[in-house]
């Protein structure tokens, strides 16, 4: 196993668990939604919708468009609502090999359908580090809308949304889901999709929502799991199984201020649900609240200032507990997921972004092992350039996104250093064993 050549040497040690790599994967991942089907169907560039012109962020225009159904059209015609994205990455973790590979094919069925019917579907085919890939049904959100509606002389829009991921349908992208940014630990909450058993790609459900004024937003909707078997059949493997859900409720509130020059909003979401996992186990009450705030500088586009806040707070009430002799784990415990981010991006060409992750959790060292403290303290820097997607740019529906990013943990099993409890005299890794490195480069046409 390879160390970076500047580090001192150490004993070697075993790899480090395939879970954690994972989460290192998806919380640098650079996947986003701005399908050039969308720039194609509205005769809109990318970065109209979209800060960097690259996404995932979206500007006003982005958000109403999304609330929209996806529908709206330049009417010069039917657009096939068909796009793909390729990226590939370097890697370098501080603890492990070094690794250049094509890591992720993507295919978008993504536009309008009728006046009052569009969606998003994603299909994925992500590198398995054996040289195959394996392909699975990623993002889902369909939509049925009805706009021009009038409520006391305002404008309202009412529609419907069927996904499977709670939260991925939100028009601000302010949490976890949309945004592609969460925390990864040992422990997180339900709308966290770097959570062990996270719902993400793994339920199917419904929401019904409403835009009053062009300011208020408002859904409510309801889940369920797919079957292991179903999960199987999308290519997502049995052992992320969520396990059983039952009296799934979702709501989400938002206000959301577009001043042209500048935009703000703040939102609550709510997620309840009784969940058995594994499915013959008995029920968990769990309920995750949260809230989050976003503040955008758009000014003339030349300079974009963007920041966000998120913090989801989960209550569980567990059904059952697992037992040593002499020690019973607790039957009521806490998550909470909190992400800081903060972007700067120069002509829509030009970024810099860091994010401040924490995922934190009731102590418990039956469930998470010693020291029993889940604690993750993390943070992801970004530097990129996307050459094209503006309207002056050689063209204004296709891009191409180059990336650096910076994965660093700062805590990890509530310690920095020994955070997986080696005794002495063993093998220890701590936190910052888990840093990486990433060099990514992303086109979408």
């Amino acid at each position: 196993m390879s160390l970076l050549p500047d580090r001192p040497k150490r004993r070697r040690v075993p790899l480090l668990p395939a879970w954690i790599l994972a989460l290192l994967l998806l919380a640098a991942a650079t996947s986003v939604q701005a399908t050039a089907a969308f720039a194609r169907q509205t005769g809109s560039a990318c970065a109209d919708c979209h800060a960097a012109a690259y996404g995932p962020a979206l500007t006003p225009y982005g958000m109403r468009f999304k609330i929209n159904g996806f529908t709206e059209t330049n009417g010069e015609g039917t657009k096939l609502p068909l796009a793909a994205q390729v990226l590939a990455q370097y890697a370098r973790p501080v603890r492990g090999d070094s690794s250049t590979n094509l890591t992720e094919a993507d295919l978008y069925l993504a536009g309008r359908l009728t006046d009052h019917v569009g969606g998003f579907v994603k299909v994925e085919a992500d590198h398995q580090g054996d040289g195959g890939y394996a392909t699975k049904l990623s993002n889902v959100d369909l939509r049925y809308v009805a706009h021009d509606l009038k409520l006391r002389g305002r404008d309202l829009v009412l529609g419907v949304s069927v996904n499977n991921s709670p939260g991925f349908d939100d028009p601000l992208g302010a949490l976890p889901a949309p945004a592609y940014l969460a925390p990864p630990g040992v422990t997180g909450t339900l709308l966290n999709p770097s959570s062990p058993g996270s719902l993400a790609h793994r339920v199917i459900g419904a929401g019904v929502y409403g835009f009053y004024d062009a300011q208020w937003y408002a859904e409510a909707g309801s889940y369920r799991s797919l079957s292991a078997s179903q999960q199987d059949d999308l290519g997502y493997s049995p052992l992320g199984d969520p396990g059983r859900l039952s009296g799934t409720g979702y709501l989400r509130l938002a206000w959301m201020k577009d001043l042209g020059r500048q935009f703000f909003s703040a939102g609550v979401v709510a997620l309840t649900t009784q969940r058995q996992r594994p499915r013959s186990a008995p029920s968990d009450d769990i309920t995750d609240l949260g809230y989050d705030f976003t503040w955008q500088y758009l000014g003339n586009r030349d300079h974009i200032v963007q920041l966000g806040y998120v913090n989801i707070m989960e209550r569980r009430h567990y059904g059952s507990a697992p037992v040593v002799p002499g020690r019973v784990a607790p039957s009521r415990a806490t998550a909470r997921d909190q992400v800081i981010s903060a972007s700067y991006t120069f002509r829509q060409s030009y970024g810099i972004s860091a994010a401040h992750l924490m995922s934190t959790g009731s102590r418990d060292p039956l469930r998470y092992g010693p020291p029993g403290d889940p604690a993750t303290t993390s943070n992801l820097f970004s530097l990129y350039w996307t050459p094209f997607g503006k309207d002056d740019s050689w063209t204004s529906t296709a891009n191409l996104k180059l990336a650096a990013s910076w994965f660093r943990f700062t805590r990890f099993n509530g310690r920095r250093s020994n955070i997986f409890g080696a005794p002495p005299g063993a093998p220890a890794t701590d936190a910052s064993d888990l840093d990486a490195f990433f060099v990514s480069a992303s086109v979408m046409f």
